[in-house]
């Protein structure tokens, strides 16, 4: 035994050996505590939040109270996460999953989770709020029934998966055929037939029927109100009277025989003009200006004019045009760069997480042409064209600041504010998909069903109160807007945001945005739950917090908050 340990002691006198043995043991040991940390850090939801959950825990203890005072100081306990130097921000604003769609927060199809929810359910019988079964139709290979894009999948094509995809561009039908075959379209172009000949089963989903040989079973898609209305790559617009100056209004136009929305799509779309507009035989081409807004619409019977080159859609009249948006970028707004002179001015553009303060950014650079910062740092956004988003803070070159601080001295540190202030509701579940699917992912049914929804609400949903009631106590001078009324009137709220950015107001820019309001942050408007994930208990909880909101802006000699938030 002397004999092994005297060798490994002449070993390690020799210094190369010896230096080198240690680098080594040093090196294993480094990585073995990497790993560690590693497997510790996903362990469960609780190490996503955080320090948060403890900090949102905290806030649920003190909202318990009756004392309204408190909720004004309940997430003052975010102001330790800021640093020196660069800004990251506190865990919640960390990006927890891929930005791609179809994947949850644990890099999962979430397709199948909803397959496994409505396993044992007839699609013909649901009317969930999400597609509604219109039946058996033949289906011509020479002349679709639905002649919008289409996809197969022979192995795992369900009801769900169709409709979603569908829905995702806009259409209004969709339809499925041969048990694998996906189809899409605005309109049904074909007889119907008996419900026996739709006989053949979904390939991923036995239980329901996906059409049969040269058969669809169509579903009409109940999309929601955001949800554009396609044709082709052209969304669809609405029904419009024709200009006072139409050729100032829309200066090119032209004759077209056999008229169809493809002729005049793809005519203005070689034109490299954003709007087709159908009046007849003639098709117009040109961009939305204050002489032909968009902003009054008509009812779409006015212009039931059946097109000569295809019977089935509608082209206007001389006195009433269809409009249609083409693939064609408007880029009277799209330059953007940074304030020419640094501002001392500090503006906060200011939200509880889930509120839409992305989306609000986005229309602002597009309105303003200038940038936006962000008391954080996301990757993600700074790759989808928020350049604003490396610059610190404070360094005076961005038009406003992103921020979902509350407290009085994070508050005070800025100028003036802009406060965007959305449904708890909606903003909460929101957050929730932001959380565990990425910036237009979706969290899956069972990060919904199990503790991680109930524990967030409990966290979440007092901060969303103290969040609001922070900025209105401390902010010193604060321009309430609510998301909601955003989005019914865009044109005109956005407008108070410039002006009260103190800029000009270009209109020709503000319709522009209209065209382009979306962005790279919208959600499916079909990927809904079946069931509302809020209890009584959480209902009766979060209703009391929105009745709190409403009366600290009243108070304030603000309107209140919109009708569509209470009662639940």
């Amino acid at each position: 035994m002397a004999k092994p340990l005297l060798k490994i002691q002449r070993y390690f006198r020799r210094k190369p050996v010896r230096f080198f043995s240690l680098i080594l043991l040093y090196l294993t040991a480094g990585s073995l505590v990497f790993l560690h940390s590693g497997f510790v850090g996903d362990s469960g939801p609780g190490a996503r939040g955080g320090r948060v959950s403890v900090v949102a825990a905290e806030m649920g203890r003190r909202t318990s109270s009756s004392d309204i005072r408190s909720l004004g100081i309940m997430n003052r306990r975010f102001k330790d996460t800021r640093r020196s130097g660069r800004r990251y921000g506190p865990p919640w604003m960390k990006k927890m999953g891929q930005d791609g769609q179809g994947m949850d927060g644990r890099g999962r199809d979430y397709t199948s989770s909803w397959n496994r929810a409505l396993k044992g359910r007839s699609a013909k019988d649901m009317d969930d709020g999400r597609a509604k079964y219109i039946g058996c139709y033949v289906d011509d290979t020479k002349k679709r029934a639905l002649r919008g894009v289409s996809f197969f999948d022979y192995k795992k094509m369900t009801v769900f998966r169709c409709q979603d995809n569908c829905a995702e561009r806009g259409y209004m039908f969709a339809g499925l055929e041969f048990g694998a075959e996906c189809y899409c379209g605005h309109k049904i172009q074909a007889a119907n037939v008996s419900e026996s000949d739709c006989n053949m089963e979904c390939k991923g989903e036995k239980s329901n029927v996906c059409g049969g040989a040269n058969r669809l079973s169509i579903y009409r898609l109940e999309l929601s109100q955001e949800s554009a209305r396609r044709y082709g790559s052209a969304i669809f617009k609405g029904c419009f009277h024709r200009p006072d100056n139409v050729t100032l209004a829309l200066p090119f136009s032209a004759v077209i025989q056999n008229m169809s929305v493809d002729k005049c799509v793809d005519m203005c779309t070689e034109r490299e003009k954003s709007l087709a507009v159908l009046a007849g035989d003639r098709c117009y081409c040109g961009f939305p200006t204050p002489l032909f807004s968009l902003h009054e619409l008509e009812d779409e019977d006015m212009c039931l004019h059946r097109c000569h080159g295809e019977e089935f859609e509608s082209c206007g009249n001389s006195e009433y045009f269809v409009v249609y948006q083409t693939q064609v970028q408007d880029n009277r707004c799209m330059d953007r760069h940074f304030l020419p002179t640094r501002t001392k001015q500090l503006v906060a553009l200011a939200s509880f997480p889930g509120a839409g303060n992305t989306w609000a950014r986005h229309l602002i650079e597009l309105a303003t042409g200038f940038y936006t910062g962000s008391f954080y740092f996301d990757g993600s956004l700074y790759n989808k064209g928020f350049k604003g988003e490396r610059d610190h803070w404070r360094s005076g070159r961005t038009i406003c600041i992103k921020t979902h601080e509350s407290g009085r001295k994070e508050i005070e540190a800025f100028d003036l504010s802009i406060l965007v202030i959305r449904n708890p509701f909606k903003a909460l579940m929101a957050e929730f998909n932001r959380k565990y699917g990425g910036h237009i992912g979706f969290a899956s049914q069972a990060h919904w069903k199990g503790k991680e929804w109930p524990e967030f609400v409990k966290n979440y949903a007092p901060w969303w109160a103290s969040h609001t009631l922070d900025w209105l106590n401390y902010g010193r001078n604060v321009h309430v807007v609510h998301f909601e009324h955003l989005k019914r009137d865009l044109f005109s709220k956005l407008k108070g945001m410039v002006q009260f950015l103190g800029l000009k107001v270009s209109e020709e820019r503000l319709l522009c945005v209209e065209g382009q309001k979306d962005g790279n942050f919208k959600r499916s408007g079909l990927r809904k739950l079946e069931y509302d994930p809020y209890t009584p208990e959480m209902k009766a909880n979060i209703n009391e917090l929105i009745r709190t909101v409403d009366a600290a802006l009243k108070k304030r000699n603000m309107s209140g908050v919109p009708e569509e938030y209470m009662p639940r």
